[in-house]
């Protein structure tokens, strides 16, 4: 079977391999199991200023780490400590 040589109409992807280096989230950096909810300082880093929760990529936290923060926050919401919206 032939192999269409340099047509122009064949379109072709460039496989583009990016290493990324394994950097841990600010909480397993830490050591911390748990996301304390009366930790504001460090739940409004996690929050943008309408009040929205940041995504796992643009918070560089892990899916564990993730989960516990979302929990933590709506704690700390539904005890007045942080704003549902702004």
């Amino acid at each position: 079977m032939a192999r269409p040589q340099n047509n122009p109409n064949t379109k072709r992807r460039k496989i583009t391999a990016t290493i990324r280096e394994q950097t841990q989230c600010r909480f397993c950096r830490e050591g911390k199991s748990y996301v304390d909810y009366k930790d504001i300082d460090t739940l409004q880093k996690l929050l943008t200023n309408r009040g929205k929760i940041f995504s796992r990529r643009r918070s560089g936290n892990c899916a564990c780490c993730q989960r516990k923060v979302k929990v933590a926050i709506k704690r700390a919401r539904f005890m007045a400590l942080l704003p549902y919206t702004a």
